[in-house]
């Protein structure tokens, strides 16, 4: 059995690829994996493959069709939207992503951004080390107000496993829980489902966590947004695509929400353009580079998965 990693890049140091090593010897096949792979290498790449390995690396129809020998796709993350999921049926090849194993770590994350931008804790780190605070005259400073999240709404897009993760922190501030569900699939919590419409204009912080689909493309435009809280807080944390990024930039600027962190984007990396990046009020925003389900444990997690589909099937 030959293995074939497209972009081991994707997942960093951590991760135990050798375990992919010791799958291959048993039946003298080989591993081969490369930081990172083009559209234009990935059928060469997988020239003699049995299983291909790929985070985001594209698995098209024309890469299928030179590849003959291919017998196992395995993706290294929960969405399959980089493979040609109806070539790879008609050829019965097999797609086997992995899902569950970043929801702790999209969840720290989603509280992380959100204490961020609440607690303005750049603004007050920066008060301190640039002297400001040494020139004070009494023990406090109280330039950016900042709310509990005790007794405030805080709404949920998506209540699957993250979504719920997410609800539990949050009720262990003490917020209240409601939540919105785009696929129409009610929940037997203990939270309250609401219309999108009555949990923008009520709540105190929205959390997206829902997957992206026909339903969720262009979730948030700009009249959604303006039916935010001046004073509420919007968490991007699932699929980018969701919320429209120039509507956000405007919304955020115009004051229509006090402020959002932003995990995802529609195109990865983002352009040096990106109306994020040409705010007129930065600080009203956090930026991370997809990092929400990326913990040291989430990697380890993903890769042990992929390495039991891989194991599970007999190639």
């Amino acid at each position: 059995m030959n293995i074939v990693f497209l972009d081991a890049r994707t997942v960093g140091h951590e991760p135990n690829l050798a375990q992919f090593e010791q799958l291959t010897e048993s039946t003298g096949g080989e591993f081969v994996s490369y930081p990172e792979t083009t559209i234009d290498q990935t059928a060469e790449r997988l020239q003699g493959a049995d299983v291909v390995i790929t985070n985001k690396a594209r698995i098209t129809r024309e890469v299928l069709d030179a590849c003959p020998y291919l017998k196992l796709i395995c993706v290294a993350a929960t969405g399959t939207n980089n493979v040609d999921m109806a070539a790879a049926a008609e050829r019965s090849i097999p797609v086997k992503n992995v899902s569950g194993y970043s929801t702790h770590s999209v969840a720290q994350e989603t509280f992380t951004m959100l204490l961020s931008l609440l607690n303005s804790s750049h603004y007050y780190d920066q008060y301190v080390k640039s002297g400001e605070y040494s020139r004070e005259t009494i023990y406090t400073h109280l330039g950016r107000p900042f709310w509990e999240l005790a007794g405030k709404r805080f709404g949920i897009i998506g209540l699957g496993a993250i979504g719920r993760q997410v609800a539990q922190i949050a009720a262990a501030f003490g917020a209240e829980v409601v939540y919105f569900s785009a696929s129409g699939q009610t929940y037997d919590v203990p939270y309250q489902v609401l219309s999108l419409t009555e949990l923008l204009r009520t709540c105190d912080v929205v959390s997206i966590h829902a997957p992206l689909t026909d339903k969720t493309n262009n979730l948030l435009t700009y009249s959604e947004l303006g039916l935010m809280k001046p004073t509420a807080f919007l968490l991007a944390m699932s699929r980018g695509g969701m919320v429209n990024e120039a509507d956000l930039a405007r919304a955020l600027d115009e004051g229509k929400l006090a402020g959002a962190g932003v995990d995802v984007f529609v195109q990865e990396p983002i352009s040096a353009s990106h109306p994020y990046l040409t705010m007129a009020h930065p600080e009203r925003m956090i930026l991370a580079p997809h990092i929400a389900w990326s913990s040291i444990e989430a990697r380890k997690t993903l890769m042990n998965r992929v390495a039991e589909n891989i194991n599970q099937f007999k190639v």
